[in-house]
């Protein structure tokens, strides 16, 4: 009896509001709708067709990879940047750290790509930021401080953009989320051989892009061997008619560096082994991308199931690990390994993984600042070997 006297004194309070304020009540009655057909509309839409209105809004954009930067991160950072310019936005391509690899460097030549390093925030062409292929900014002084405006990438993270996150751990390669939003926008792959305007569509991928897109997803999953989800072979797929392969072998089959081959056979005649894990430092290098380099070579050796590569450049000591084995995890293993260091970042999927520990600066009683290392490379090994092994 109660809850009937209530409910009829609501609707007798609300039958008075509509009474006494029915042009308050027409104007809710609007908002309302609009909320719920905006809503319905949001729903509707692709995460291309966002991420391409979100672009279109913005007169000029960062768009940012993570330190020394590899084809899938390079790849990803063109296909957005060939989407920008189709909706009139100024994009800039920029990365901290260094390219060495020679793979790194045969993908940017070949595909002509126009890039530049950053070494602190306030070299940033714009200050709408864009970071793919990773969702924390690293590497630059300053950078701590950017709040990126989209965040489109496959590593797991708790980084997110103030507008638009797009983080797929299930893809092998962020090229596939970006090949996805071309796809989105009814996107069009231009032939090789052909103009733009011969497919007589609005939105294309031009065939540098293509071709960029195709090797990032290609070296980020070895060829869609390791990792590579039924998406990345969707992505390769509708990519494929823009394919240049004289630009794409040509990128795939670069000249080695001599340090390359030294390093890989430091890692090789240097390794540790226990069980079927081994883990070899390699010393001192000029060239960090010798490293994954080393790794990859490395776990192909019979008997070994999962690898983990050390190398140092200037005072930074950088990671690189592989697995084939299904007890190990290698991105949990060596953040697990790193813990210590209050400096170190990394991480990464099951199969492959990476990670940096920078030098820790203290101040002398002399006010001169001097650097010491952060974590003991042999202790390091160490903690690799407990953490390959379980034993943490």
């Amino acid at each position: 009896m109660e809850q009937s006297m209530a409910v009829e004194g609501a609707l007798s309070a609300a039958a008075t509001v509509v009474e006494s304020r029915p042009l308050l009540v027409a104007i809710a009655l609007v908002v309302i709708a609009g909320l719920a057909v905006a809503a319905y509309r949001w729903l509707r839409t692709t995460p291309g067709e966002r991420f391409a209105e979100l672009v279109a809004d913005r007169e000029a954009a960062v768009v940012l990879m993570h330190p020394n930067p590899d084809p899938d991160a390079m790849a990803a950072a063109m296909g957005v940047a060939a989407l920008g310019q189709q909706v009139d936005t100024e994009m800039t391509i920029q990365y901290p750290g260094q390219i060495r690899h020679q793979e790194n460097r045969a993908f940017r030549t070949v595909l002509e790509l126009d890039i530049e390093a950053v070494d602190h925030v306030t070299e940033l062409a714009a200050e709408d930021v864009i970071l793919v292929d990773h969702n924390e900014p690293r590497g630059f002084d300053g950078c701590d401080g950017i709040l990126p405006l989209a965040v489109v990438d496959h590593h797991p993270g708790d980084g997110s953009g103030e507008q638009f996150t797009d983080v797929r751990t299930d893809y092998g390669a962020c090229a596939s989320i970006i090949a996805e939003y071309f796809r989105d926008i009814g996107a069009v792959p231009v032939p090789a051989d052909e103009h733009a305007s011969e497919t007589n569509a609005t939105r294309v991928v031009p065939s540098f892009t293509a071709t960029g897109l195709l090797y990032g997803i290609l070296a980020d999953t070895q060829h869609l061997t390791v990792g590579a989800s039924a998406a990345d072979f969707d992505a390769a797929a509708y990519l494929q008619p823009g394919v240049d392969e004289d630009k794409l072998d040509r990128i795939a089959n670069p000249e080695v560096d001599a340090e390359v081959l030294e390093i890989k056979a430091r890692a090789i005649a240097g390794r540790q082994t226990q069980g079927s894990f081994a883990v070899s430092d390699v010393g001192t290098v000029t060239n960090a991308d010798a490293i994954p380099q080393a790794a990859d070579e490395l776990i192909r050796l019979e008997g070994i199931t999962a690898v983990v590569v050390i190398g140092e450049r200037e005072g930074t000591i950088h990671l690189s690990g592989r697995s084939r084995d299904d007890r190990v995890h290698m991105g949990r293993a060596l953040e697990e390994a790193t813990a210590d260091a209050k400096t170190a970042s990394a991480g990464g999927h099951a199969r492959m993984g990476g990670g940096q520990i920078a030098p820790q600066t203290e101040v002398t009683d002399g006010g001169e600042t001097d650097q010491e290392p952060a974590m003991n490379r042999d202790r390091l090994v160490e903690e690799i070997f407990a953490c390959l092994s379980g034993d943490v």
